[in-house]
């Protein structure tokens, strides 16, 4: 029983001191993200290490459709996105990302809000297909796009 009580308390002070050092291994909780796009694949790779530099480690990587993600610790996305899948959001070159049950409809819902307050918006559904992501893009937002995902335990395994 000791022994017992003493790996589950050495487990859970492993877990605490990496929450406190932002270094969470669990995907709970799922705050969204915020993603910042590069210029290139290579300017990418530069902008991560400076980001370790200061404290901001890759986690992992999680390349999809032609997209190049760099998922860093804190939730923070740096990714570079072809041509094609930069005119499809107007080339917004960040994103808020938000957790959704079904991300269509919170997207369909957000970009009726924007309507009704004035702003124009549109739903894009076919940013990269398979994956779970629905865009808003919106002239409330400058060089800005919203976007709602399901959470992280549901979305598909990188490549």
């Amino acid at each position: 029983m000791i022994g017992l009580f003493s790996a589950l308390f050495l487990a859970m002070s492993a877990w605490l001191a990496l929450l406190l050092a932002d270094r969470n291994p669990l995907p709970f909780p799922d705050p969204g993200s915020r993603i910042f796009s590069a210029a290139s694949p290579e300017a990418k790779e530069v902008v991560v290490e400076l980001l370790a530099q200061h404290g901001v480690e890759e986690r992992f990587q999680a390349d999809s459709g032609g997209v190049e993600r760099s998922i860093m610790w804190d939730g923070t996305i740096i990714n570079f996105s072809p041509p094609e899948v930069s005119e499809k959001l107007g080339f917004a070159s960040a994103s808020i990302g938000l957790v959704a049950t079904d991300p269509e409809a919170s997207a369909r819902e957000a970009a009726e809000f924007l309507r009704s307050r004035g702003y124009t918006a549109r739903v894009v559904l076919d940013v990269e297909p398979g994956l779970p992501i629905a865009f808003v893009v919106t002239d409330a937002m400058v060089g800005t796009v919203i976007n709602f995902r399901k959470h992280i335990t549901q979305m598909p395994r990188p490549e």
